[in-house]
């Protein structure tokens, strides 16, 4: 990483506190500094700077004329104002006109350090993507977002098995991104041009799984009305995602591995053999090989996938990658939304940085989505926004669940404690959001989407009719 450049706009007795204070020594040695005492000689040199901190300056430049000329020259860079007294309206007025920070001259310099930081880290991501680095000759570069040395290691395995037709394993924690990998790996081999079909092994049960992967005709089971081409036809010359595995029934793992094996299937019903060319994904959150140990995972199948395994980091092992995760959820979301752009305070892109994030990427998007939902008519996004506190975001501690008192005074049938135990989560969860679904969805670190199909399940077995 390139050292930071940092340009101070002050008077010459600033200038003196930075030479005989410690403090001020110890913070500015982690940059290049350029010190400068008249706007003009800052905005000579804006073009290359990585930030510019406004000090007091003389009264004939208000703070707002001096971000305005700066953004006139480079509209790019950072511009953090510190000034011995500066007014709430004015704070105010800076950072709708695009300030990156207003700090009162009394605040410490910790916090100014991590103002400094953050606004940096945000500048190098912004410019990344505004040059579109490493994207422009790699388009499937784009479904993996970050550059920190985990996701390089991602990226390089992607670029040597893209083109070829082996099988890959992709592994992970939930919520790590395993099938934006896929829809990398997609990308970047010759079959992009052909569709990409993928399907959840664990939201159907067996045998509708089955005639979804295989296909079916006509009156192969009851409610077969007609001829219908399974996943595996669909993705002809393409490629075909079986994400969740590892929750595959045992007697469809042997009819999968057939498939794998000769590449021809047979639709449910039909003795027609029918060739086909597809590359097949496979992702799982679960030891596979532990299930194999367990006897609940074949060990033919789980050899003839693993043929390239590919492991996704959690977003603690990748804790870089944060602040441009971050700024493509906030400009994805917000597109989505059809409302202006926001940006985020430079305390509130340090505090995300800094949390655990258990639930890895899509329990930040999940946040970010809340954030944006919630700012309202603002522009700019504060740590509150995102459900952050000083211990970090909201989420069930590792290891506990809530408790629900369940009484069992008379025998009670196991699915059914488990759906009213499901449905009473959901239901606090709406209710503290008010009935905000994005936000019940945040607390619980799921989809919105995800939160949206359990209710309408509920509701299709009756468990919301007789709940209310």
């Amino acid at each position: 990483m390139s050292r930071k450049t940092l340009l101070i706009l002050g008077t010459p007795e600033n200038q003196g506190v930075f030479s005989a204070e410690k403090e001020w020594q110890e913070l500015l040695s982690g940059y290049t500094v350029g010190f400068h005492t008249s706007l003009a000689g800052i905005l000579a040199a804006a073009g290359e700077a990585d930030c510019i901190l406004a000090l007091d300056t003389p009264q004939s430049e208000t703070p707002v004329d001096i971000l305005e000329s700066i953004q006139s020259v480079n509209p790019h860079v950072p511009v953090i104002f510190r000034r011995t007294a500066i007014t709430a309206f004015t704070a105010v007025r800076l950072i709708h006109a695009g300030a990156a920070n207003c700090m009162d001259g009394s605040d410490d310099l910790d916090k100014l350090r991590e103002a400094l930081d953050a606004s940096i880290a945000q500048k190098r991501i912004q410019d990344k993507v505004r040059l579109g680095t490493s994207r422009s000759a790699e388009p499937w570069r784009n479904f993996l977002i970050g550059d920190s040395p985990a996701m390089e290691a991602i990226a390089e395995t992607i670029r040597l098995v893209g083109p070829r037709r082996s099988t890959v394993l992709i592994t992970g924690e939930t919520g790590t991104g395993k099938e934006m990998a896929a829809r990398a790996l997609h990308a970047a081999s010759p079959r992009a041009r052909h569709a990409m079909v993928a399907i959840n092994c664990s939201a159907l049960p067996e045998n509708l799984l089955e005639a979804e992967l295989f296909g079916h005709t006509k009156g192969a089971f009851t409610g077969a009305a007609g001829l219908r081409i399974g996943r595996f036809e669909q993705a002809h010359q393409g490629t075909i995602f079986l994400d969740e595995i590892g929750d595959m029934p045992m007697e469809l793992q042997a009819k999968l591995l057939r498939v794998l094996q000769d590449r021809e299937l047979q639709r449910l019903g039909s003795s027609e053999t029918i060739k086909i060319d597809v590359r097949v994904i496979a992702a799982t959150n679960v030891d596979l090989q532990e299930k194999v140990r367990q006897g609940t995972f074949r060990a033919d199948l789980f050899y003839r996938l693993n043929v390239v395994p590919l492991q996704m980091a959690p977003l603690r092992a990748r804790t870089t990658d944060i602040p441009m995760l971050v700024s493509h959820f906030v400009k994805k979301i917000c597109n989505i939304e059809d409302i202006p752009l926001k940006r985020l305070a430079p305390e509130a892109l340090s505090r995300i940085c800094a949390s655990p994030w258990p639930g890895n990427v899509r329990q930040l998007e999940n946040a970010v989505e809340m954030a944006v939902a919630i700012s309202g008519d603002r522009d700019v996004l504060y740590p509150k926004d995102f459900g952050i506190s000083d211990a970090g975001p909201r989420s069930t501690p590792s290891g506990t669940v809530p408790q629900y008192p369940l009484p069992l005074t008379e025998p009670i049938h196991f699915d059914t404690a488990v759906s009213q135990f499901e449905l009473a989560i959901l239901d606090q969860a709406l209710r503290q959001s008010g009935g905000n679904k994005t936000v019940a969805a945040n607390r619980l670190g799921i989809k919105r989407t995800t939160l949206i199909m359990k209710m309408r399940s509920f509701e299709n077995a009756g468990y919301l009719q007789r709940a209310s």
